[in-house]
């Protein structure tokens, strides 16, 4: 059988002796250190969670920013598009009101020029008539029969144009 002699009593003696100073000198502070070792990576990664969850939290509220931004500055547009079409049909109706008080104070100036011409017109096609008148009456017609005449003739003239 298995026959035992001293040297493996003391061999058997000499593993647990080496066992026990191994344990505490070794196993318990290497068990210790790896425990603090564990212990700092998992704060750690618990801090490198919160941070993600508050850059993600950040991150959501900027983009909100950025959104509310965009569609502020897209009202402003908006309004400024409005404003300047507003204005650019006031400038067109003024434009427009302009135009057609010009067009019609020209019209009267015209037709007021047109009266004066035909006036002046009538008078030296009068004074011509009358001229011709006398030259073929041989005399010279006096002032009502002048006026008469003329008087006569400006109605003749007027129904013809």
């Amino acid at each position: 059988m298995l026959d035992f002699s001293v040297t493996s009593i003391f061999t058997l003696l000499n593993i647990g002796l080496l066992f026990i100073i191994l344990r505490f000198a070794l196993f318990k502070p290497v068990t210790k250190f790896m425990e603090k070792r564990a212990r700092a990576i998992q704060e750690d990664i618990d801090h490198a969670q919160r941070d993600k969850e508050k850059a993600a939290r950040l991150k959501d509220s900027y983009e909100n920013k950025l959104a509310q931004a965009a569609a502020e500055a897209e009202g402003i547009i908006r309004e400024a598009r409005e404003d300047a079409q507003k204005q650019a049909d006031r400038i067109i109706e003024g434009g427009r009101t302009e135009a057609q008080n010009l067009l019609a104070t020209t019209r009267k100036q015209l037709e007021a020029e047109k009266r004066a011409a035909m006036t002046a017109f009538q008078a030296e096609a009068a004074g011509l008539v009358i001229a011709a008148a006398a030259k073929l009456l041989e005399r010279e017609i006096t002032g009502p029969d002048s006026a008469r005449t003329a008087a006569l003739l400006l109605q003749e003239l007027g129904k013809k144009s």
